[in-house]
């Protein structure tokens, strides 16, 4: 009796197991984006794709690739507001920055102008006396400085900035007070009745030093005010002269 063997040999695949292989591979190309049309007339003998039962798997991987690029859009956009967030942010902190700064120098400009005003230092008086009178009421033969009329305790000011040198009795002057100026010029405040200031304390313009009086050499309360090159007698200058160059009226 004779037997046919298939020893050696293998079976061709079923049609139906071919086609749901090469199903299959189409679900797998069109997942990853590599699916070309030349794979359709390779199918056209077989049964359709509905025939496979594989149509949610296409419509699955439809709707990731969807979600995908929804997701990249959303990345991206939420990538744009950040960005635009933060040169935002940025354009904030320099505009803060920029407003410190025009302040900080608004500040030191009206410091500036404030330290190199100058006043009077008898608010709304006038001079009763002028510079270099000429008298026998001087032991030098004629007024230093300038006399400010003023009842006694008004208030005695700094004319401009500058550092208490002397501040107490000063003989013939009484009770007086003598700044250094900032510009290097010595006043003199002199007969005051009372002091409210001591040596090496700085002052600014407007400050009160005292309060005016008749204390030393004087025949009336009033301001002998005067501008000198250094701090001692004998080195004054013109005080009206000082004082209009520094915008003061008098």
């Amino acid at each position: 009796m004779a037997f046919s063997c298939a020893t050696g040999k293998h079976r061709r695949p079923g049609r139906l197991q071919r086609t749901t292989a090469r199903a299959a591979g189409v679900a797998a190309l069109t997942t990853t984006g590599v699916l070309a049309t030349v794979a359709s007339p390779a199918l056209a003998a077989e049964p359709t794709v509905e025939q496979t039962g594989l149509i949610p798997v296409l419509t699955v991987n439809d709707s990731v690739a969807q979600q995908i690029d929804d997701q990249a859009v959303a990345q991206k956009q939420a990538a744009e507001e950040k960005a635009a967030a933060e040169a935002a942010r940025k354009r904030a902190v320099e505009k803060a920055k920029q407003e410190r700064e025009a302040r900080a120098r608004a500040a030191r400009e009206a410091e500036r102008k404030r330290l190199n005003t100058f006043v009077t230092p008898i608010a709304h008086s006038y001079v009763s006396t002028g510079y270099r009178t000429g008298g026998s009421l001087w032991s030098s033969g004629s007024h230093t400085g300038i006399d400010f009329h003023a009842a006694t305790g008004t208030e005695v000011h700094a004319v401009g900035h500058g550092t208490v040198v002397e501040a107490g009795w000063g003989g013939a002057y009484g009770n007086q007070v003598v700044i250094r100026m900032s510009d290097g010029v010595y006043t003199q405040y002199g007969h005051l009745s009372s002091l409210a200031v001591s040596v090496g304390q700085t002052v600014v313009p407007g400050q009160q030093i005292g309060l005016s009086g008749a204390t030393g050499n004087a025949t009336g309360p009033h301001l002998h005010f005067e501008a000198r090159t250094t701090a001692e007698y004998g080195s004054d200058i013109d005080p009206i002269a000082y004082l209009r160059k520094h915008g003061v009226d008098v």
